[in-house]
């Protein structure tokens, strides 16, 4: 009997047996991905999709790279951005931040194994180049109570023998964030213990091409969402009865309908509450004819990142002088910094030779001018002149770093702050913007 594509469950039967990323098509498969929607948004821009499955060996032949390049036996990973990293799989991703159960060793020969949720060891079967899932990673208290002990000796004698077998018993091991039982259970193997999270922001540092245009479709599927999100606050906050997190949670819903993961932060905040900035969201009425500013902090489709802010003013009025002119000099400051990018700049040159604020913005500045974005916020992080460690950032930029380019300028004892950042590809030649959300015409005087 022949067998047709319309005879298989698909996420789209109009689509072959794989989607334009190299996913499968099926709708009942493990691995999570983009929407319908997404997919659709994409076309119509003539995105290019990832290839996922080179994107996978990509990471992992560069991890491994990284491991044999520092002789280390391996690495074992428990921070689950750098489980997405190694593996592309993931579980209860929120859950597992202050719950640690999975952890993942990549030994210096490329053999990789996961630790996972005991009921879930299939949800990295999708990936071939993780080559056993087993379980026994957690060990912290809730999950062990009194006996973590017990658990940390099994599982470090576990790393011990793939170490033997696949590590050319070198027991120099990398290690990110373990809780400190396993920590202890490791050195009783013998393990000498390496800085785990030097290997990891090194790696994840330089995106491959179709890293790349994952972060391209993300931006798009993330600024689309924050369509969504200005348009609901500019048609409903002259009603009078809408808060801050009404706004916030329409780029919740609008980055989930494009199979987008969770927000890191809830940083939206409106009015007075702009100032002093990193007032979360929260019940305040949005009022007319005043500023509403936001940073994204997005994990968005494939994983990736979107870290941008704007600045808008709602209103039937103009803004005050002082707004526009604050709003001018953040858009100058970003415009600025951005134009040194390029790669072989050293990342002090950066700090020394960026664009100053005026004195009235100087203490209500941003944490850093510039901070590298992936799956998260990502090394390096690019200080101002008065929060510079020398020898603490002393590398060069490269091709294939994505940077966010920040500015806040936030009057000191005043009542409104602006908040803009983009997110930035490092080129052979100079930069790229990938952001192209608008700056509000208000605030920028037009």
């Amino acid at each position: 009997m022949n067998k047709f594509y319309s005879h298989s469950r698909k996420i789209n039967p109009a689509e072959a047996e794989y989607l334009g990323d190299n996913t499968p098509n099926d709708k009942n498969r493990i691995e999570i991905g983009p929407t319908q929607l997404a997919y659709k948004e994409w076309r119509e821009e003539n995105l290019r999709l990832p290839d996922l499955q080179k994107m996978r060996r990509y990471r992992w032949k560069r991890l491994t790279q990284h491991i044999v390049e520092r002789d280390y036996g391996g690495i074992l990973m428990f921070d689950p951005l750098n489980i997405r990293y190694a593996t592309d799989s993931t579980n209860m991703q929120l859950w597992n931040t202050h719950n640690p159960f999975r952890a993942v060793l990549l030994c210096s020969d490329g053999y990789m194994v996961i630790w996972d949720y005991k009921n879930s060891p299939f949800l990295s079967s999708f990936n071939p180049l993780v080559k056993e899932s087993r379980s026994g990673a957690d060990l912290f208290y809730f999950n062990r109570g009194d006996k973590i002990d017990i658990a940390a000796d099994k599982f470090a004698n576990e790393v011990r023998i793939l170490i033997k077998d696949h590590g050319g018993q070198n027991k120099k091991l990398a290690v990110d964030k373990i809780q400190i039982q396993g920590l202890e259970a490791l050195k009783a193997q013998n393990f000498e213990i390496m800085e785990g999270e030097e290997v990891t922001e090194k790696c994840r540092s330089i995106k491959g091409e179709d890293e790349i245009l994952a972060m391209r479709c993300a931006s798009l599927a993330c600024e689309n969402a924050l369509h969504k999100m200005e348009d609901f606050a500019r048609e409903n906050v002259p009603l009078g009865n809408v808060s801050e997190d009404d706004i916030w949670s329409v780029l919740h819903a609008e980055n989930i309908k494009r199979g987008g993961e969770w927000i890191e932060t809830r940083l939206l905040a409106s009015g007075p509450r702009t100032n002093p900035w990193f007032q979360e969201c929260g019940p305040r009425i949005v009022q007319k004819n005043e500023i509403v500013a936001y940073d994204t902090d997005l994990i968005g489709s494939y994983g990736i990142c979107v870290d941008i802010s704007r600045t808008m003013w709602i209103g039937d009025k103009k803004p005050r002088k002082d707004m526009i002119y604050a709003m001018q000099h953040a858009h100058e400051h970003i415009q600025r910094n951005m134009e040194m990018l390029k790669p072989g700049v050293h990342m002090k040159e950066l700090t020394f030779k960026s664009h100053n604020l005026d004195k009235q913005y100087q203490k209500g500045k941003y944490g850093c001018l510039m901070h590298g974005v992936g799956l998260c916020d990502e090394w390096p992080m690019i200080a101002y002149k008065d929060n510079f460690i020398e020898g603490s950032y002393d590398y060069c930029l490269q091709p294939g770093m994505t940077l966010c380019v920040e500015a806040l300028v936030s009057p000191e004892g005043g009542d409104f702050s602006i908040k803009l950042e983009d997110q930035v590809l490092i080129t052979e030649t100079g930069f790229e913007n990938l952001t192209r959300f608008p700056f509000d015409d208000a605030l920028m005087g037009k």
